[in-house]
């Protein structure tokens, strides 16, 4: 191997480190399937680019590369000192020592543009941290994720199928989501044991259906699906009455995968609706 190649140093970066299962860590060694990734993100000079988890620099290098800049975000502290020498001579190279699931992000974009968030995440914490990242609403431009493909699959689900469930609704209210392709265990070091995907997600600029309360919405998501075989009737019980599922035009006999975002919206509107009405005729009485 050429001591001077791009193989070399990737595979002896920090060569003492081992991955660690705790963190959900599986280095990306592939170079074909690095540059398909930046070509997908397209990194400008003009980006604000964050990477989560940079691990040992297998994406970090050409995204500096493209960009001239990054900010990354990782929590294993025996990486960090790596990291900081291998990418000394970019001066625009910020490392964030922490959790990237209690990173404050809004307070990472301040006034400046929005944020491109970049990162090959640990299949443990993926759908957790990409809860997290749809909160900081406009303070991200969008995101492009190694995820496991199960977890792509269902972010991409259409209503109807298999996939769709509680996380399609709540990425799908905030993001178009778009699956690009699929990465074989053999690309990493360790080799996971299922097949990674890249997804997509980029931030609706204006919602195509506004929830009064989001909160409220996802609630009733989570409650929904809680039962997926069981019908919207009983898994509402007590908190969605099937005459307000009748006034909506929504049979309260259909399973919660059948539901479009647009109609878990609207039932969380009427509830809204409702129980503010009911809130200001108990005021008043």
């Amino acid at each position: 191997m050429n001591p001077h190649s791009k193989e070399h140093r990737l595979m002896s970066t920090v060569p003492q480190h081992r991955a660690r299962k705790r963190f959900g860590q599986n280095f990306l060694r592939d170079l074909g399937i690095i540059s398909r990734i930046v070509r997908a993100v397209g990194p400008r000079s003009t980006d604000r680019l964050v990477e989560i988890g940079p691990g040992q620099g297998a994406l970090t290098e050409p995204l500096l590369e493209a960009a001239g800049h990054l900010e990354v975000i990782e929590l294993d502290r025996d990486l960090i000192p790596g990291l900081r020498v291998q990418f000394f001579n970019y001066p625009d190279f910020v490392v964030h020592e922490g959790d990237a699931l209690k990173f404050d992000f809004a307070a990472l974009k301040g006034d400046g543009p929005a944020l491109r968030v970049v990162g090959n995440l640990p299949y443990n914490i993926s759908t957790p941290l990409i809860v997290h990242l749809l909160a900081a609403g406009s303070a991200i431009e969008d995101m492009h994720f190694m995820l496991q493909k199960e977890v792509v699959e269902r972010l991409a689900a259409e209503p109807g199928g298999a996939d769709w469930g509680r996380l399609s609704v709540m990425a799908q209210y905030y993001c178009q989501v778009e699956q690009l392709f699929i990465v074989p265990p053999e690309a990493f070091v360790p080799r996971p044991k299922v097949d990674s995907a890249i997804v997509r997600l980029t931030p609706h600029e204006i919602l195509p259906y506004t929830a009064d309360d989001p909160a409220l919405l996802f609630e009733l998501v989570k409650l929904a699906f809680g039962q997926r075989r069981k019908t919207l009737r009983n898994n509402f019980k007590g908190r969605v009455s099937p005459d307000t599922l009748e006034g909506l035009g929504i049979d309260p006999i259909r399973r919660p995968q059948t539901l479009t975002v647009a109609e878990y919206v609207a039932i969380a509107n009427r509830v809204a609706a409702d129980e503010q009405a009911s809130g200001e005729w108990g005021s008043q009485t």
